[in-house]
């Protein structure tokens, strides 16, 4: 089954430096049937406005990753991590015990960017942070952040059973995932718009798949696609 969520009927937020959509339930935004997808908690559609960000707040025991899809966001931490992470980039920050950390467009443009959060298969794991670029060789979903049984190390640890991953597909090109029973799909293409299983997905809908042991991707146009596979 694949339910698609139109990127127009998203939730909203919008102030004089953020202009959000929520595709699950968040902050002042509640809709009880969107509350996530099996592990994952939130999935949010930021454009932050240039020379601004997210001062210094706290997290416990979630998973956050942050994948960026125009400009650059900077992450520093209560932890003494900070860097910067780039269009097309992804950073995972385990909140674990707690964590304060900020995040800030330091850019002269709008960064915009997709910040996911999933529950953590434990609670009071250790905090930290990381970040790695995205392999664009095109053709393949590529595991970003991965803490499936079945990672092999070359993407960033998740503490849970969930992995990120993305891809880069010209029209006409498709690409298959696997997805086992008891586990859930959520797919967004950041860029362009695909097909899944005959279900259209435009540009930054969001699909909440299950039941379906085989999923494959084909582009329509030429796209970029994120999807989050976690339990359901």
């Amino acid at each position: 089954m694949i339910q698609v969520q139109p990127f127009a009927n998203l939730g909203r937020f919008r102030n004089d430096w953020l202009n959000a959509r929520f595709h699950f339930s968040f902050g002042d935004y509640r809709d009880p049937t969107r509350m996530g997808a099996g592990a994952l908690r939130v999935w949010n559609d930021d454009e932050i406005a240039a020379g601004t960000g997210f001062d210094p707040h706290p997290h416990r025991d979630m998973e956050i990753v942050t994948y960026v899809r125009e400009g650059a966001i900077t992450h520093k931490d209560s932890l003494g991590n900070e860097g910067r992470t780039e269009a097309g980039d992804v950073q995972v920050m385990h909140a674990g015990t707690g964590i304060v950390h900020a995040e800030y467009n330091k850019e002269t443009t709008a960064t915009r960017l997709f910040q996911i959060w999933i529950i953590p298969g434990k609670r009071g794991a250790q905090p930290g942070w990381g970040t790695r670029q995205f392999p664009r060789q095109g053709g393949g979903l590529v595991a970003l952040a991965d803490g499936r049984d079945v990672a092999d190390g070359s993407a960033l640890p998740l503490n849970a059973d969930a992995a990120v991953l993305a891809a880069t597909l010209e029209k006409g090109q498709s690409v298959t995932h696997a997805l086992p029973p008891g586990r859930v799909a959520y797919l967004v293409p950041s860029t362009g718009s695909v097909t899944v299983n005959g279900t259209k997905v435009n540009t930054r809908d969001g699909a909440t798949i299950t039941g379906e042991d085989i999923l494959t991707i084909t582009a329509d146009e030429t796209a970029e696609v994120v999807l989050v596979d976690v339990l359901g």
